[in-house]
């Protein structure tokens, strides 16, 4: 055998060695889903914030192109910077996302990419079109365009927004529930378009999606108006943020809740295993109860320290109070979800979505009797609950995602059969860390940049941008 030879041989048997060893001590599979969970999650926060903050910047100019009044001026100047930054950091953080599906999830690009690739180009299209247009003319165009133009910028901006969430939602719920397409040597090629973007499945996720973004703004809006309040600063635009803010809150977080359960009923119909999981219902049970609280333990498929109604899981689940609810125990152990995160992080979300309905509620109650900018110990609640919007939209989606394990594309594709044949567990290592390091740094300077914002308070009316700009430089 010659020397060549021997060592291609010695070097495909190293590799192999390396290989073993790297799956030993690495589960990419694991690896590549807590990457993109990383990644997600911190991306999730920008856009569940600006689309509702788009909604609410239009509204505010709207009110200020009606009425005039200076002061929705100074509130909507104010919002723009902070709108200005998140709106950029949400870029960044969408396309260090998208990596991923190259590097992490090539296989997964592959068969769905006749279905994904459209779908995302109409969503980075749609963003594009509208958001980036738009978004110059809210900038630099106040003193340069005519008013009704500037209103209308605003609302294609916001639009757009909503147009970019639409397409992603798209893609999602077909994930989550595939239609409309048929398989041919092993790929998913679209069938009929218009089931897979207005399916039943998109009608009730892309609304709840919505209507999170724009609790979420309104609760940072109130809070914001709340710090104002107790720091004796900018009172009338204090007041302009907690009226709207917890105004919003009062309608809005009710029609979530009703969103939400026609959320849950497409769970219950096409995911059954993952509603079993969220309701830690180890076996079919007719009736079944409800579990509110308790510690859900995989290995004995029991709850422990558990709160449960009998019956209530039935009548939430299917409206009757005695029907035959699935348990996991009707599906084999390789399909079942992972229980605990789903459990706990749909209670988190309902929960945060509970405590934002009685701050809306309350606070609204103090505006009509005339006490709400004297109820110091109202307003410090309003203001620390700034972060809820955000808590139950992470917790929403981890419930979603976790939930739909160990599929993909559900009860088509397998997440373990979706990764990147060739990647390591000492790649995603590597790169894992980096994301960590990276989002690290952006995000701090974020976050200093936004806080040096709110403590610079209500401006005068000016050029937002070279506000901003002057901002970043001193």
């Amino acid at each position: 055998m010659s020397v060549y030879h021997r060592g291609r041989e010695l070097s495909a048997v190293s590799r192999q060695f390396s290989k073993r060893a790297d799956i030993m001590h690495f589960d990419v599979v694991m690896l590549s889903r807590i990457q993109f969970a990383f990644v997600v999650s911190f991306h999730i926060i920008f856009p569940s914030f600006t689309i509702g903050l788009a909604a609410w910047l239009a509204t505010i100019e709207g009110m200020r192109f009606i009425t005039g009044n200076p002061i929705y001026r100074r509130v909507f100047d104010f919002w723009l910077r902070v709108f200005a930054l998140c709106f950029g950091m949400g870029v960044v953080t969408g396309i260090v996302m998208a990596f991923q599906f190259g590097t992490n999830w090539s296989v997964l690009s592959e068969r769905t990419g006749p279905i994904q690739g459209p779908l995302l180009g109409y969503e980075a299209f749609t963003a594009f079109l509208l958001e980036a247009t738009f978004f110059g003319v809210m900038l630099v165009g106040r003193n340069r365009v005519s008013p009704g133009f500037y209103l209308f910028a605003c609302c294609m901006v916001s639009l757009g927004t909503m147009f970019s969430s639409f397409w992603i939602l798209c893609n999602n719920s077909w994930m989550q529930a595939p239609l409309g397409h048929s398989v041919v040597d092993g790929r998913f090629i679209p069938d009929n378009w218009w089931a897979i973007v207005t399916g039943p499945v998109v009608r009730v996720r892309w609304p709840h999606m919505l209507f999170a973004a724009f609790c979420t703004t309104a609760m940072c809006v109130a809070a914001t108006g709340a710090w104002y309040r107790l720091k004796d600063q900018w009172a009338a635009e204090a007041d302009v943020m907690l009226h709207w803010g917890l105004g919003l809150l009062a309608v809005l977080v009710p029609m979530q809740m009703a969103i939400g359960h026609l959320t849950g009923d497409y769970v219950h119909r096409y995911q059954p295993a993952k509603f079993a999981a969220i309701e830690a219902r180890w076996e079919t049970q007719k009736p079944a109860s409800e579990v509110l609280i308790g510690w859900p333990d995989e290995k004995t498929q029991t709850n422990l320290y558990a709160l449960s109604i009998p019956k209530l899981g039935s009548y939430i689940a299917s409206g009757n109070w005695d029907a035959r609810e699935t348990g996991l125990d009707a599906f084999p152990p390789a399909d079942r979800p992972p229980v605990l995160l789903p459990f706990l992080t749909f209670r988190v979300m309902v929960g945060a979505g509970l405590l934002m309905l009685a701050v809306g509620w309350l606070g609204v109650l103090l505006a009509l009797l005339g006490r709400l900018a004297k109820s110091r110990w109202f307003l410090w609640t309003a203001f620390l609950s700034f972060p809820t919007g955000f808590v139950a939209v992470i917790c929403g989606w981890v419930t979603a995602e976790v939930g739909r394990q160990p599929w993909v594309v559900y009860g088509l594709l397998r997440t373990s059969e979706a990764v990147t044949p060739s990647l390591t567990g000492s790649e995603v290592v590597f790169s894992l860390l980096a994301y960590i390091v990276v989002y690290a740094v952006v995000y701090s300077f974020g976050a200093l940049y936004i806080l040096k914002l709110l403590r610079g308070g209500i401006e005068g009316p000016g050029e937002v941008l070279l506000s901003s700009m002057g901002g970043l430089t001193r």
